[in-house]
């Protein structure tokens, strides 16, 4: 039996306003009929992307991420001034074993991590 990734789900405060971020983040529109409650982008799209899903929650987020997305980029520096300029926080920057990478948080503190390529 082999596993797939279906889709990435986020809690959150307001699903509309996190989507939005992320959808501009990737480039993938948000799917029609967000709400502050629930939101989606490529639910039910066909190819091999999982979807994204937003999912009210009443409690904020309270700590470190147990698991966060680590995303690349050809151009690691563009792409941080292109996501804070969306919403994210720069928090730092990393270069270990021969690897860079940035550590940011969307708009509701879930922390990502960008890389060169």
């Amino acid at each position: 039996m082999t596993l797939s990734v279906a889709h990435i789900t986020f809690d959150c405060r307001d699903a509309a306003t996190l989507s939005r971020f992320w959808s501009e983040a990737l480039g993938r529109p948000v799917d029609e009929g967000a709400q502050p409650f629930f939101a989606s982008i490529g639910f039910g799209a066909p190819g091999p992307e999982p979807a994204w899903l937003f999912l009210q929650v009443p409690e904020d987020k309270a700590a470190k991420n147990r698991m966060h997305l680590d995303l690349t980029a050809d151009d690691r520096p563009a792409e941080i001034a292109r996501l804070v300029a969306l919403g994210a926080t720069h928090v730092g920057d990393h270069d270990e074993w021969g690897h860079r990478w940035s550590v940011l948080r969307d708009p509701e503190g879930n922390e990502f991590c960008v890389a060169s390529r």
